[in-house]
């Protein structure tokens, strides 16, 4: 009488995050926006690279240990700090 559970085809392209050259596009974006604006403000082609190149590892390096975390950091922002009672601080109520 009970049904077999069914399976359902997921593809792995849909759980995967879109990546340039393995770090995630707006990392990416970031790191080669401020390589070019290093290289505009120094005026050095050796300084942009550099910049580039650094700020490219660490995106990498971000998006293998969590691809979110852009997101988490960004959106961390924007909430309220969870209420903590254990910092609360009582007051002296003076009656006059």
């Amino acid at each position: 009488m009970s049904k077999p559970p069914r399976t359902q085809p997921v593809y792995s392209s849909l759980n995967r995050p879109l990546t340039i050259g393995g770090a995630e596009r707006r990392l990416f974006l970031l790191a080669l926006m401020l390589g070019g604006a290093t290289f505009t403000f120094f005026g050095s082609l050796l300084g942009g690279l550099l910049m580039f190149g650094v700020l490219y590892l660490a995106a990498r390096l971000v998006t293998r240990t969590d691809p979110q975390l852009l997101r988490i950091v960004l959106q961390s922002s924007t909430l309220r700090a969870r209420y903590d009672s254990g910092t609360l601080e009582y007051f002296l109520l003076i009656r006059k």
